[in-house]
């Protein structure tokens, strides 16, 4: 026969199983398990990239162009040719003032859509209450920073002068989303209309302007636009995504993802579990029927062949199935996220769907191979002898192909590759630890119930155990492994988060002073201590180019890399410390000598331009060439709002560069005075409010939380087929153990409690030692890839404890509901 004709035979197969129910279990637990794992890859998909459209709202936009040169016209065409939202803003330094004074300004111009992501927030008065503002500045009003009322003694409704043009104070700003992704800014903002521009006669010859294209759409046309644009992009033009953004940001968006795709594949593992239990009772079933099948000449290459298209229909209708439940499940919880998320959620891409689909064959392939492997090799002896067993040294290269194929998938979905490391090395490890855990385990209780005579209930649900031994450490390895998983869960939901919580702690600074000079140290230190301020040591800043590495010059034409670029054409800011800042850690090398030239370099900044340890930098400062070696590569934490460089050097390499200096701290809302005072005290300064980037990490917290808690939902679902497949895998064996029991003279009522105080033993025992692994997952997971202190909860315990008894009754008792009704007779003759 063909290969089609024993393709057409599976299809037969698949039929009559699914008519006979043998597949029931089987194709339920591959249902659920897609669903599971496509509803979180739905909801993480629509969750993630409203995370990314929030944190665009940084930029103003999705993509902003910057030109220090007036926008050609057909890049402007162009977007609006692919259906993209425009706006365009102007901005460069003035003098504004009032009669009596004036002040430098950071003017900022803006067309009618600005921004195109957040919103600007205003407020009538100084330190009042920010609200979205409707529109940009009408024509002939200004809206100012409430600095700018400091420093010339004005109020709101008076008239600022800016350039020709008298304008009234309309509001003060509060809030300006893309300002945020400058962390110096030279002046005080004043935003106008730009009708009003031509007004002021400040566009003349030489004026230093920063024009700004903010574009906004769906994905694919941004992307298009992107890779339209890039290749016309000539020398002062740059382009800035969310890539660009901050990093405190940019890090914390990629923290939140990290914690999405940490349910995602934990809902993967809990799959893998149920599939690999239900396809043990669909073989265990199976072996008879086949052994019948080689007594009438069918070869293990055909029978392999029907099985294999029987499996893979399954699979593709299976996953069909499961990811049509997801989608609509997800699409109807759709509102209800988004009202949590006070936002509408984008609509989710196709990629779940291939997902789903790959899992679906993944996991039924992958986890059903050893157990394939076994059922055709089913000898024809069986008919007649039924101690059979596959050789445990022919399963081994069918683990190895589904731990393969376990991690291939985790990688497909996190794209982490440390991550997935992780949660499959976690997992393989707590399977091993489990199963030999639950062996000394079995061991001991089978001592225990050589001494236990008073209790014939409790030594009939010993001997079960110990009898069963096999399948005993098969079902609490399994059952610990599903409750593992919700207990991690749980720990992600809760202390992982308040983990992640605490390094940001309350009074984060969320206030930069910037430029202070250096007679000014002493008083500026002074003054913050005096109004109880708690600040960072004040430290200095230098600007300074890097010019050269290795003695070799440098530009922005030698990358590729569109952040290099701008890295390489832009002015750092460098400073000289003495000790290395908490929030640093040194990844390679040591720490900087400061008998020697050298410097510490930011991992990332080091990746991006290429630069490793014993490297020679050059740098222009003030036009001097100050060259120094890269002694150690640090990873910075931006998230701690912390004050910290790029490049640090050591003191003698800097010795008589032009120094400011800058510290930050956090200032309360009740304490906002003392800014404005701080201001006209020292006129000099730049205040930085970083409180709405600082609010921005917040906010994306708190929408993982919520996305987490909807996602902790779905995983709980995928764990409930693994307790009924647990215990169903053993329901045969214990059918058949009943009868003989009862035909012996044990009655009813001693079965049934028997099996109650074996379904407690199993579920305390799986119960502890899900408790911990998922504690040691946990501390590994906090430490290894998302970098913060973990402190060890004692509640998983108890709580571990309890759910595994009570899923083993429970579970227990549903899927073994009728063993002890099942005829003894009847029982009996299947093994006769």
């Amino acid at each position: 026969m063909s290969g089609l004709s024993y393709f057409f035979n599976g299809v037969r197969a698949l039929l009559r199983d699914a008519r006979s129910g043998e597949l029931r279990l089987l194709a339920l637990a591959l249902v659920i398990a897609v669903a599971a794992v496509s509803s979180v890859g739905f909801i993480t998909d629509r969750v993630g990239r409203a995370l990314e459209r929030n944190s665009a709202q940084m930029l103003g936009g999705d993509l902003a162009l910057n030109s220090g040169e007036p926008l050609p016209a057909p890049f402007i065409e162009r977007a609006a040719q692919q259906g993209l939202a425009t706006a365009r803003t102007m901005q460069f330094p003035s003098m504004a003032g009032s009669a009596d004074s004036s002040q430098l300004v950071s003017l900022k111009a803006v067309e009618h859509g600005y921004p195109l992501r957040g919103r600007v927030k205003v407020a009538a008065a100084p330190g009042g209450d920010g609200e979205p503002a409707p529109d940009v500045p009408r024509r002939g009003g200004v809206w100012v920073d409430a600095q700018v009322l400091a420093l010339l003694g004005l109020h709101v409704g008076d008239t600022l002068h800016v350039g020709d043009a008298a304008m009234k104070i309309e509001r003060v700003i509060v809030f300006e989303p893309d300002r945020g992704v400058q962390f110096v800014n030279v002046a005080p903002r004043a935003m106008i209309n730009m009708d009003d521009l031509p007004a002021t006669g400040l566009l003349g010859p030489g004026s230093r302007v920063r024009y700004t294209l903010l574009v906004a759409g769906t994905a694919e046309a941004v992307n298009a636009y992107k890779s339209w644009l890039t290749p016309r992009l000539q020398r002062g033009q740059e382009l800035s995504s969310l890539d660009s953004a901050r990093p405190e940001i940019t890090g914390s968006l990629k923290r939140a993802q990290q914690f999405l795709v940490l349910v995602a594949l934990l809902a993967v593992m809990i799959a893998a579990v149920a599939v690999a239990l239900a396809t043990r009772r669909f073989t265990l079933r199976h072996r008879d029927g086949i052994a019948v099948m080689r007594c009438l000449g069918v070869t293990r290459r055909q029978l392999g062949l029907m099985l294999w298209s029987e499996f893979f229909l399954l699979a593709l209708l299976a996953g069909a199935v499961g990811v049509a439940a997801a989608y609509g499940v997800q699409h109807a919880l759709a509102a209800a996220v988004a009202a949590w998320f006070d936002t509408v959620l984008p609509a989710a891409s196709w990629r779940p769907v291939y997902q789903g689909m790959a899992t679906s064959l993944v996991l039924l392939l992958g986890f059903s191979l050893p157990a394939l492997m076994a059922l055709r090799n089913v000898p024809p002896s069986r008919v007649l002898r039924r101690e059979y067993a596959l050789p445990r040294r022919h399963r081994w290269p069918a683990y190895a192909i589904a731990a393969a194929a376990f991690y291939g998938l985790a990688w497909w979905i996190s794209a982490d590759a440390r991550l997935s490391l992780v949660i499959c090395g976690g997992f393989l490890a707590a399977l091993g630890a489990f199963a030999l855990l639950a062996w000394l385990m079995v061991q001991l209780l089978d001592a225990a119930r050589r001494v236990i005579a008073a209790q014939p209930a409790l030594r009939f649900a010993l001997a079960g155990l110990v009898r069963r031994k096999a399948l005993t450490i098969t079902q609490i390895s399994a059952l610990s492994i599903g409750l593992m998983v919700l207990l991690l869960l749980a720990l992600v939901r809760t202390d992982l988060l308040a983990g992640w919580r605490d390094t940001l702690p309350p009074d984060s600074p969320n206030t930069f002073l910037i430029n202070i000079q250096p007679d000014q140290r002493q008083a500026m230190q002074a003054r913050l201590a005096a109004a109880g301020l708690s600040s960072q040591p004040l430290a200095p800043m230098v600007r300074g180019r890097l010019v050269a590495i290795n003695g070799k010059a440098i530009s922005g034409d030698a990358y590729s890399d569109e952040r290099a670029q701008r890295l390489v054409e832009r002015e750092f800011n460098l400073s000289y410390l003495d000790a290395l800042p908490s929030s640093n850690t040194i990844i390679a090398g040591r720490w900087i000598d400061p008998a020697n030239d050298e410097v510490s370099l930011e991992d990332g900044l080091a990746k991006t331009l290429k630069i490793k340890l014993g490297d020679t930098l050059t740098f222009d400062i003030a036009g001097q060439a100050t060259t120094v070696a890269v002694s150690s590569l640090r990873e910075v934490k931006w998230d701690s709002f912390d004050v910290n460089f790029f490049a640090v050097m050591s003191p003698r390499a800097l010795e008589g560069a032009p120094t400011t200096f800058i510290t930050s701290f956090h200032l309360p809302a009740d304490k906002i005075a003392f800014k404005q005072q701080l201001v006209h005290d020292f006129p000099n300064l730049t205040v930085f409010d970083v409180g709405a980037i600082l609010a921005q990490v917040k906010n994306i917290l708190d929408q993982v939380i919520g996305a987490v808690q909807l996602l902790f939902l779905f995983t709980v679902a995928a764990g409930l087929i693994v307790l009924a497949a647990a215990f169903s895998s053993t329901r045969d064996e214990r059918t058949h153990e009943a009868a003989v029991l009862r035909v012996l003279g044990a009655g009813s009522s001693l079965l049934s409690t028997s099996l109650r105080m074996e379904m407690i033993l199993i579920g305390a025992l799986s119960g502890l030692l899900a408790a911990g692994g998922a504690l040691a997952v946990a501390s590994v997971l906090a430490d290894r890839v998302f970098e913060f202190s973990f402190s060890l909860p004692w509640w998983p315990w108890p709580v571990g404890a309890f759910l595994g008894i009570a899923a083993a009754c429970v579970g227990g008792s549903l899927a073994l509901r009728n063993v002890l009704k099942a005829p003894p007779l009847a029982s009996l003759r299947e093994v006769v």
